[in-house]
């Protein structure tokens, strides 16, 4: 059991891709055409934040149109995004206590991989400012001819199918521990020898103190 796996979003940051995307946009002349984006979807943020409905589907459906905010970027264009993404949002409100734990888990010789549907080459610009050998395994973008089409390849990578391709990666080695801070990071916590909940949301929480499973705030 080398391997741990860590989510993203709300575990390894206090971060929002969707915030780093935002302001990218506002940064490069393109808030108009953002603020279209999200006020077509206000209302149904509106309503998954108050309960009404599900709220990762809401997110996942957010995440696939979001993508289409970037069509028509070139494979360099996309690299100086998420790196713009990171720099930005996601690793200055990184968790340092987590990010120090993880570090010392990874000087003893266990690889760690990222495990998110944040954009995959996001997740990629992340995992490299964590060091050399993070794998990162994320949403995967639809790229024709060095272009990006704004299009995802597949679902988005969370819930359930997060797991299912962290297992595919795993070939059969199992999982020494996981990291998570939702309820959707479950299936990926349940492979795990040593789950660890981060900051958990409350119904997490409960669930983590039922299973005695580690908590780390």
């Amino acid at each position: 059991m080398n391997t741990i796996a860590a989510d993203l979003e709300g575990t390894l940051t206090t971060g929002e891709t969707w915030r780093g995307m935002a302001a990218w946009m506002q940064a490069h002349g393109r808030a108009g055409q953002y603020r279209r984006f999200f006020y077509r979807h206000l209302l149904g943020a509106v309503m998954a934040r108050l309960g009404f409905g599900d709220k990762r589907a809401f997110q996942d459906r957010f995440m696939e149109g979001a993508a289409g905010l970037l069509a028509g970027l070139s494979q360099e264009e996309l690299h100086a995004v998420s790196e713009w993404v990171v720099t930005n949002e996601l690793w200055p409100r990184r968790r340092l206590q987590v990010l120090d734990e993880l570090q010392k888990i990874q000087q003893q010789g266990r690889r760690l991989v990222l495990c998110s549907a944040t954009f995959q080459p996001i997740l990629e610009a992340f995992a490299r400012r964590m060091g050399e050998g993070v794998v990162a395994l994320g949403t995967p973008l639809e790229i024709e001819g060095g272009v990006f089409t704004g299009r995802l390849r597949g679902p988005v990578r969370s819930g359930a199918r997060k797991a299912e391709q962290l297992r595919a990666f795993l070939r059969g080695e199992a999982l020494f521990a996981a990291y998570g801070d939702s309820l959707p990071d479950l299936p990926m916590l349940e492979l795990a020898e040593e789950p660890v909940v981060v900051y958990p949301e409350a119904r997490l929480r409960q669930l983590a103190v039922e299973r005695n499973w580690r908590v780390v705030e």
